[in-house]
C-alpha cells in the first residue's frame, strides 16, 4: 500500500444498524470479491450472506455472515471498531500513533510497548529470522525512497538504496521480553507493520467474534488477506477464488477455506516503468531492489497475520526456499505462480495445500508442478 492510499484512510464507510440491514441477504447475490461465485462443477459455491463493510488501513474490511439473527450483526460491528482502533495504534501516517512515537524515541533509548502490540513486534522478529530477512518490518525506508523515485519518475541511486540498507533489518531492533521495551541501535530505523497489519488486524476482530459466539464468518482485508472460521451453506468451509496473476479477470482457482487464513502477494498491479523496465512494487529487503522471478503467492497459515507476512517473504525468497519453509513448518502451505517459461502458460508451483481444498479452474493446470509432499497440483 502507498503513501497516498494511507493518508485518504480517514475517508471511512462503516454499516452499521439499519444501514447494515439495507445489505442482507441479496438471494443470488456474489459474496465479497475474492468469494467464489462462478466455479467450475467440482468445486463449491457460495450462497446468501450477510455482510458488513468498514473502510481502514486504505482498504476495504469485510466481515461475511450466513444468514442469522440480529446478534451476529452487533458483534461483526463491534469487530470492525476495532480495526478502526488498530489503525490508530500501528500507522506510521499518524504521528499521533504509538508506532510513529516508537519509531521517533526509540534510537534515543528503550520505549516501553502496550502489550499487544509488544507481541505482535516479537512475531515480525520470528518471521523475518525464520524467513532469513524475506519479511522485514525495517524496510520502510527502502519502501518509502522507491516511492518517491517512482514519484519523480526515476529509479533509486545506488548510493541511496546502500543509505537505506544501512538502516534495515530486524537485527537493529533490540527486545526486551520482561520490561516489554524497544530499542533501536541507530538513528533512521523504523518500524513498518504494513506488510503484517491487515492480517494482524483481522486476528484481532475474529478473536472478537468467537467471543461473542459467532461461530461462522469470512473476514477480508483489502481481499488480499483472510481469515475463516465455521462452515457457509454446508459445503465445508469458505470458497475463496484466486486470480490469474496474466489474467486478473479470470479465476484461477479456488481455496476451500475453514478455520485458518489466506494471503495473497502480486506483481501485476502496482507497478511502474522506466527506461523500458517494469519494477513490481515489492522489495526484497536484502538487497533494496525489486523482486523478479515470481508473479503471485498466496499463503494458508493458521492466523492472518503469519499469512499476510508469509505471502510477500515467500514472494521474495522464492520457489526453493519457500518449499523448505512449509516442508519445515506445520500449518503452512502455498501456492506459487512463478512466471511463465513458454508463451502464457502458468505452472502453479502446489506446496503442501490438500487437494480437497484446492480447486483449480481446469482439471489440471498446464505444467502443473508437485508440491513440497509430492502430489500433483
Amino acid at each position: 500500500m502507498n503513501a497516498k492510499d494511507q493518508r485518504s484512510s480517514s475517508r471511512r464507510e462503516f454499516l452499521t444498524g439499519e444501514a447494515a440491514r439495507s445489505e442482507v441477504e441479496r438471494a443470488g447475490e456474489a459474496l465479497a470479491e475474492g468469494i467464489n461465485t462462478t466455479l467450475q462443477p467440482e468445486a463449491p459455491s457460495s450462497g446468501d450472506t450477510i455482510r458488513l463493510g468498514v473502510r481502514a488501513m486504505a482498504c476495504d474490511f469485510d466481515v461475511v455472515m450466513n444468514p442469522g439473527g440480529s446478534s451476529q450483526i452487533a458483534a461483526a460491528s463491534e469487530s470492525l471498531e476495532i480495526v478502526h482502533a488498530i489503525e490508530a495504534q500501528m500507522s506510521v501516517f499518524r504521528e499521533e500513533s504509538e508506532l510513529s512515537q516508537l519509531n521517533r524515541r526509540a534510537a534515543s533509548g528503550p520505549v516501553a510497548v502496550e502489550t499487544q502490540l509488544f507481541e505482535l513486534l516479537l512475531e515480525c522478529q520470528r518471521l523475518s529470522v525464520e524467513t532469513e530477512g524475506g519479511f522485514d518490518p525495517t524496510s520502510g525506508p527502502l519502501i518509502s525512497l522507491w516511492q518517491k523515485c517512482r514519484q519523480q519518475e526515476r529509479i533509486p541511486t545506488d548510493d541511496e538504496i546502500t543509505q537505506c540498507l544501512n538502516r534495515t533489518g530486524i537485527e537493529h531492533v533490540a527486545f526486551d521480553d520482561k520490561l516489554k521495551t524497544v530499542e533501536f541501535d541507530r538513528d533512521g530505523v523504523e518500524l513498518n507493520l504494513g506488510g503484517i497489519g491487515k492480517g494482524y488486524a483481522l486476528d484481532r476482530a475474529g478473536r472478537h467474534l468467537r467471543d461473542k459466539g459467532v461461530e461462522s464468518w469470512l473476514l477480508h482485508g483489502g481481499h488480499s488477506s483472510l481469515l475463516a472460521r465455521g462452515d457457509h451453506q454446508g459445503v465445508g468451509g469458505w470458497p475463496v477464488g484466486i486470480r490469474n496473476p496474466l489474467f486478473p479477470s479470470e479465476r484461477l482457482a479456488t481455496v476451500l477455506l475453514k478455520d485458518g487464513a489466506l494471503a495473497s502477494s502480486g506483481s501485476g498491479v502496482q507497478h511502474f516503468r522506466h527506461g523500458g523496465k517494469r519494477y513490481g512494487h515489492i522489495l526484497d529487503p536484502r538487497t533494496g531492489l525489486p523482486v523478479e522471478g515470481m508473479l503471485s503467492v498466496t499463503v494458508l497459515a493458521e492466523t492472518a497475520a503469519e499469512a499476510d507476512a508469509l505471502s510477500t517473504a515467500f514472494f521474495v525468497i522464492g520457489v526453493e526456499n519457500t518449499r523448505r519453509f512449509c516442508n519445515n513448518y506445520d500449518g503452512v502451505h502455498a501456492l506459487l505462480i512463478p512466471p511463465p517459461r513458454r508463451g502464457r502458460r502458468l505452472e502453479p508451483v502446489v506446496c503442501g495445500i490438500p487437494s480437497e481444498v484446492l480447486f483449480f479452474s481446469h482439471d489440471e493446470p498446464p505444467g502443473a508442478s508437485e508440491d513440497a509432499h509430492g502430489r500433483r497440483a
